[in-house]
């Protein structure tokens, strides 16, 4: 059995998303930007890019660099929201920078339509900074409230470029050393070549890895990459058929 029952208390404490910890790739423009907006008051930028190419981090980052300068700043994660929490939107325009997350999720929905479209002219009227992001460009995606996507172009759209696979292993060995062990080369090879390619699905292996590693006491190597790929191969086929 991969798995045990019983699993190993987390000792690593969590590691905060900072702009050093980025692996930016052909994306190195955009985090320089980025940095800019803290000393840049009434910027507004849409960010876009696929699942896992780095958005939370970037927004994460961004609010630890406005804090770092003596600012303060707000992260809202709408994919985490409950359909009434629109009342957290209240006074965010007190606040000098507001990042917004994954704004894909809501596109469609009247009510968060509206009450972030009010939001985001608060916003704008103290002459705050919002960041907002959405894995689909803006034009494209499905808003309900002309007014709101007329008040996201006002700003500049910035694309996130998906990362080479050189990158990818420098992020994957990044992530494992925040979880305080070192992912050898020919494993993270192995991953790269045998599993889905998509940073979600990489970092989560990694994170499998170690899991098995500990509940196992077995090192991490190419036998237990295997072993880990397949069992979430054979997890996913037995909730499909479910």
């Amino acid at each position: 059995m991969l798995f045990s029952p019983q699993i190993p208390l987390q000792l690593m404490p969590h590691r905060d998303n900072r702009f050093e910890d980025f692996v930016s790739g052909p994306n190195q423009a955009l985090v320089e930007a980025l940095k800019h907006v803290p000393g840049e008051p009434g910027t507004n930028i849409f960010l876009f890019g696929g699942e896992g190419s780095g958005k939370t981090h970037l927004l994460n980052a961004l609010c630890h660099e406005t804090r770092d300068c003596q600012g303060r700043a707000f992260y809202l994660a709408l994919k985490r929201l409950p359909k009434d929490a629109m009342a957290s939107l209240q006074g965010l325009e007190k606040l000098d920078l507001v990042c917004v997350d994954d704004l894909h999720v809501i596109a469609g929905d009247e009510a968060w339509e509206e009450a972030l479209f009010h939001c985001f002219n608060r916003i704008r009227e103290a002459n705050g900074r919002l960041v907002v992001s959405s894995r689909i460009r803006l034009s494209a995606l499905n808003l309900g409230l002309p007014d709101l996507a007329s008040r996201l172009a006002w700003g500049l759209r910035l694309p996130i470029t998906p990362l080479e696979d050189q990158d990818k292993l420098k992020v994957i060995d990044l992530h494992s050393l925040a979880l305080g062990f070192s992912l050898p080369e020919d494993v993270q090879q192995y991953l790269l070549k045998h599993h889905d390619r998509s940073m979600t699905a990489l970092i989560q292996t990694v994170e499998s890895l170690h899991q098995a590693a500990l509940t196992n006491k077995r090192r991490i190597t190419v036998p237990l990459a295997r072993e880990v790929l397949k069992a979430a191969r054979e997890n996913k086929e037995n909730f499909n058929v479910e």
